[in-house]
């Protein structure tokens, strides 16, 4: 019989060096772009529970401008059954709680989706609040930081989640809303095969009437945060050694450093 597996994913800028503006906003124009890295293994693992619960289906979901359809046929590529690109001018601006209601409207259009799929957190906001915000709105047992899928059939899933002391085991009865972090698999590469049906592939277009949502719910409207300003991180000052020809003299001069430095 197998289920049907939604996956969030996020078209977010490829490189690591980015620029803040003189207005205090992350400068992205001309930066290559692609899928966010953590949901690749959002989109892999949803392929590998395709390949173990046959008659499964992968369709994914990205909330963006029109060149996010890019990362949409990205994920085709790797083995995803169906796309839909969630596009509004509507939904510009949208903070992560606008954007959870895009998400969640996009999962109930779907109607029969039993397991929404997220990468722990995007490279570019970091925030990882979106599995828990679309769990949350959807009503349905939500879990962060999984590390391993260890049981799925129609009906639960049993997953290890990490925490600080190790992990837990925990088993949710599906529908359901899981996190994945990148120790979950391996993501493969596209197939040639896989490249050229994605290039084919037709990707629908949700808009904001497409999925009742109203105007004023989503987008800076419908956004309760805003980024102000952003600064980037200082450079780390250059360190101090402490010298000693043994482990008690180290340890008497690094007090001494201290005291100078009134730290103690």
């Amino acid at each position: 019989m197998g289920i049907h597996i939604a996956v969030c994913v996020k078209r977010t800028p490829s490189s690591t060096t980015v620029a803040i503006g003189g207005d205090g906003k992350v400068q992205t124009a001309g930066l290559p772009h692609g899928i966010n890295p953590f949901d690749e293994y959002a989109v892999e693992e949803a392929i590998r529970i395709t390949e173990k619960l046959p008659g499964s289906k992968v369709t994914i979901l990205s909330a963006g401008a029109a060149e996010s359809e890019e990362v949409v046929k990205a994920a085709l590529a790797l083995g995803a059954d169906e796309g839909v690109l969630l596009t509004d001018p509507a939904f510009d601006g949208s903070d992560t709680i606008a954007t959870s209601r895009i998400l969640a409207a996009a999962v109930e259009k779907l109607a029969d989706v039993k397991l929404v799929l997220f990468g722990k957190q995007t490279n570019d906001g970091e925030s990882g609040h979106m599995t828990a915000l679309v769990g949350a709105r959807m009503k349905r047992p939500s879990v962060v930081a999984v590390r391993k899928i260890t049981a799925i059939d129609e009906t639960s899933i049993t997953v290890e989640r990490m925490t600080e002391d190790g992990a837990d085991t925990l088993k949710l009865a599906l529908p359901a809303v899981v996190g994945v972090t990148k120790e979950i698999n391996e993501p493969r590469l596209p197939s040639l095969k896989g490249k050229m049906k994605a290039k084919k592939a037709v990707v629908a277009k949700w808009s904001a009437s497409d999925l009742a949502l109203d105007p004023s719910s989503v987008g800076t409207a419908g956004s309760r945060t805003a980024v102000v300003t952003m600064e980037p991180v200082p450079a780390r000052g250059s360190g101090l050694r402490i010298e000693g020809d043994s482990p008690e003299e180290q340890a008497k001069n690094l007090v001494a450093k201290l005291k100078e430095a009134k730290f103690i």
